[in-house]
């Protein structure tokens, strides 16, 4: 049995006795990683020579309060890591060594974590599939044929690979949720402001937030316990108290009231998505909860109100990548245009050029209020229809994902088909409010289906015990795949 199948309690209790070592952690996430990476793709930077330098260290150390100590964790590849390589999945960024740690990496390494390697994304976080890495794309572990979800594929992938335990992830429009659907793991985007942006790589500043991708509903409480709080290096950092989620998990959701969207088990939402949610939904009736059908009726403007707002912030955000002062640089420029031109055309793939236009072409003189404006207005109205939801219940509850993972290369070719996945876990991030994503079930083709469960601004307390309450009365977090 891999140590990794164990939960942060069990590992925190070994070390703690001295019956493991962090650096035996470490050593057999790089053992996997050696054995299954190469089928996988989840990893594109390893940190093997550090990582176990710093578990020696902490061999010997007395061991900390902090669950998280010793424990190896991987991070996505737009978080950047001092003196780690971090590229965002870009050859823009191909060489690009930073010279700081974001926020959150700092906050891991004082709890104690160790940091084994860079995780392989869509570039610059923008995708459902984890094809448009500029690399090489992220296979789902369930099967090889099959997506991951992205842009967190390769966070999603590693952990339910068993390579590590743990990984933190980044969700502009569902890349935390989605791709924890698609391999069967948990995945939690927090609120907006929770948790530190500094030090991620922007997409669309007003939608990105950091979270973590577990095995395990209380591993989430423990990571986002971690990493939460006030920074003064991000404006947009909330200065709210940060609970121990960890103790918020009673499994007790007696007199819970769920509400539902229609809208969320309608059109465009397969027959196996719908049935594991009210499969589910019937596990929560026998725990003590209600449920109703409510109507979110702004949700259907939520893919074009997102796409046009995120590709106007990423057209903004991109512009820093100029062959100027780091990244990659054309080497057959002859001026300053050139430069521009050349640097950027060779550096940035497909996807991330489509989105820069399609930004630049938003925010133009003309455009703007037909196109940007309205789209706040509308992303106004759609904060309002979570408000009202949010006055009579609870959580609201429904599928992750329409579908259960696709194969590659399916919808390569068809951009607006691979937006389409996101429709379910975009509004979530428009409001600004947390969502969790729990294994519920199995498709036929035997791929993994997620229950979102989404919750009051700052109230993450409520739906991680929602998620624990289900994990509980279920199995299919002990499910693994076989590579």
């Amino acid at each position: 049995m891999s140590l990794f199948q164990h939960g942060v309690e069990k590992l925190h209790e070994l070390i703690v006795n001295k019956e493991i070592r962090p650096s035996e952690l470490v050593a057999e996430s790089f053992q996997k990683i050696n054995s299954v990476d190469e089928k996988i793709q989840a990893f594109l930077t390893l940190n093997e020579e550090a990582a176990m330098e710093c578990a020696k260290s902490l061999d010997d150390a007395s061991s900390s309060e902090s669950k998280l100590f010793g424990l190896p964790i991987g991070i996505k590849d737009n978080i950047v890591t001092k003196n780690l390589r971090t590229t965002c999945a870009s050859k823009i960024l191909h060489n690009f060594d930073p010279i700081y740690d974001a926020t959150v990496v700092q906050k891991l390494q004082q709890a104690g974590t160790i940091t084994v390697g860079k995780l392989n994304m869509d570039e610059f976080a923008m995708g459902s599939s984890n094809e448009n890495s500029g690399f090489k794309p992220v296979r789902n572990p369930w099967n090889l044929d099959y997506v991951p979800g992205g842009s967190s594929g390769g966070s999603a992938a590693a952990v339910a690979s068993g390579e590590v335990l743990f990984t933190l992830g980044s969700d502009t429009g569902g890349s935390i949720r989605m791709p924890a659907s698609y391999c069967g793991v948990v995945g939690l985007k927090p609120t907006y402001g929770r948790v530190s942006r500094f030090g991620l790589v922007a997409f669309a500043s007003s939608l990105d937030q950091i979270g973590p991708i577990t095995r395990n509903v209380k591993d989430s409480a423990y990571l986002l316990e971690a990493i939460c709080g006030l920074d003064k290096m991000d404006s947009t950092s909330a200065n709210v108290e940060v609970p121990k989620f960890s103790k918020a998990l009673t499994g007790d959701i007696k007199g819970l009231k769920i509400a539902v969207p229609k809208e969320y088990l309608g059109e465009g939402v397969s027959e196996e998505a719908k049935g594991a949610v009210l499969s589910a939904l019937k596990e929560l009736e026998k725990l003590g909860a209600t449920w109703e059908e409510v109507s979110l009726p702004h949700s259907k403007y939520a893919l074009a109100t997102y796409y046009l707002l995120s590709s106007s912030e990423a057209s903004a955000n991109l512009a820093r990548f100029d062959g100027v002062r780091y990244g990659h640089r054309s080497d057959s420029a002859t001026n300053l245009i050139e430069l521009y031109k050349q640097s950027r055309a060779e550096g940035f793939g497909d996807e991330v050029k489509r989105r820069i236009m399609l930004g630049t072409f938003a925010l133009s003189s003309g455009y703007y209020d037909a196109y940007y404006k309205k789209s706040q207005q509308v992303r106004t109205l759609i904060k309002q229809d979570f408000e009202n939801i949010f006055e009579k219940y609870d959580v609201i509850i429904g599928p992750s994902t329409p579908t259960p993972a696709f194969k590659l290369g399916e919808n390569v070719d068809d951009p607006m088909t691979m937006y389409v996945n996101d429709i379910l876990t975009i509004p979530v991030n428009l409001a600004g409010v947390p969502g969790i994503s729990v294994p519920c079930g199995f498709a036929a083709n035997g791929l993994p289906l997620g229950l979102q469960i989404i919750g009051k601004h700052f109230d993450e307390s409520t739906i991680l015990n929602v998620a624990y309450a289900y994990e509980q009365a279920t199995d299919y977090h002990n499910k693994f795949p076989t590579l």
